[in-house]
């Protein structure tokens, strides 16, 4: 059975200066998504894959130099292929000029929110399969 469409394909989240957006689109059976913030760009991209037999996701990732998004896309593209149980690209790329420590902070906790989000949506299509 086809999946059905997603209501919306995009989690939008603000806070203080930065605006936070990840997008994502369904591939075959597998996804694609993308959590860009300030200046989007690619800062890092993951690819998660899912293991049926052993029930288990795993995610290597690709970090362009000079940035550090790769640990939130690693975790992120894991979690989103565990929650799909299939093949997910994860892109991420968030630039704030002259960022704090404490809105670094901000933006993992809530970027980690979205992805908790799209995985709930992404578990819930899997159950109209």
């Amino acid at each position: 059975m086809e999946s059905r469409q997603f209501p919306c394909q995009r989690i939008e989240r603000v806070l203080g200066r930065t605006a936070l957006l990840l997008e994502w689109e369904k591939l075959g059976s597998d996804y694609s998504a993308r959590l860009t913030g300030g200046k989007a760009h690619v800062g890092a991209v993951a690819l998660g894959s899912f293991d049926s037999i052993s029930g288990r996701a795993s995610s290597s990732v690709i970090t362009a130099p000079g940035h550090r998004e790769d640990e939130l896309a690693l975790k992120g593209a894991r979690q989103l292929s565990e929650a799909s149980r299939s093949t997910t690209v994860f892109i991420v790329g968030i630039h704030v000029d002259s960022i704090t420590k404490k809105e670094i902070e901000e933006i993992i906790h809530v970027s980690e929110g979205m992805i908790e989000e799209l995985s709930n949506i992404l578990q819930e299509d899997k159950k109209w399969k």
